[in-house]
């Protein structure tokens, strides 16, 4: 019984953990100026990251392709829209963060 009470317990602060890195995350998305052309579910000016998302899925180089798309910016892979590049504005460590973020969505 102990055992069980503590794996419910320590599976709910993991839920907790990664909610709360996904509202860091989201956040820093918002800092970073990413929400001001993408929403989580809905396209905007570029897509949905949950679109994104499932484009991805599954796919192994998916992170470092990503991370080098939104560093040097982009079109065509979701429309005519252009991405601008995010750096040197947006540290590197932060759009690793971004990218793996909306990967897990």
């Amino acid at each position: 019984m102990k055992a069980l009470l503590l794996t419910i317990a320590v599976a709910g602060s993991m839920l907790v953990t990664v909610q709360a890195n996904a509202d860091d995350s989201k956040a820093l998305a918002q800092k970073s100026g990413c929400l001001a052309c993408h929403t989580v579910d809905a396209k905007v000016l570029g897509p949905a990251f949950k679109d994104v998302a499932a484009k991805y899925k599954g796919d192994k180089t998916a992170e470092a392709k990503m991370i080098e798309k939104v560093k040097k910016g982009g079109s065509g892979t979701w429309g005519p829209m252009p991405m601008p590049a995010n750096s040197p504005q947006v540290k590197d460590a932060d759009i690793k963060t971004i990218v793996q973020w909306i990967l897990a969505l």
